[in-house]
């Protein structure tokens, strides 16, 4: 998986996630939005893809939606918080 399979995860409003299909398999991030504030409660990849860097895609893209619409992030998902420890670019969108 690369950066560009980004184009292919799908904001699921109704749902409260986004997602992405590989392989018929469904990799997910879902939030709960409070006000300006989107809380990043889970993030699931299935066994057989995981280490191909999908969920980090799945997150890329649930955070630039995020900074698109100008609304903070609290990583309540551990994936998600690691994953904005590791990439500074993303954490201004922390919310204080």
């Amino acid at each position: 998986m690369t950066r560009a399979d980004a184009h292919a995860v799908r904001h699921n409003v109704a749902a409260a996630r986004f997602e992405l299909d590989v392989d018929g398999a469904l990799a997910l991030c879902a939030y709960r939005r409070e006000g300006d504030t989107l809380l990043f409660t889970h993030t699931e990849v299935p066994a057989r893809l995981q280490g191909r860097g999908v969920a980090a895609i799945v997150v890329q893209a649930a955070l630039d939606w995020a900074r698109a619409e100008g609304l903070a992030v609290r990583p309540l998902c551990s994936y998600v918080e690691v994953y904005m420890r590791r990439h500074p670019e993303t954490r201004d969108l922390l919310a204080r």
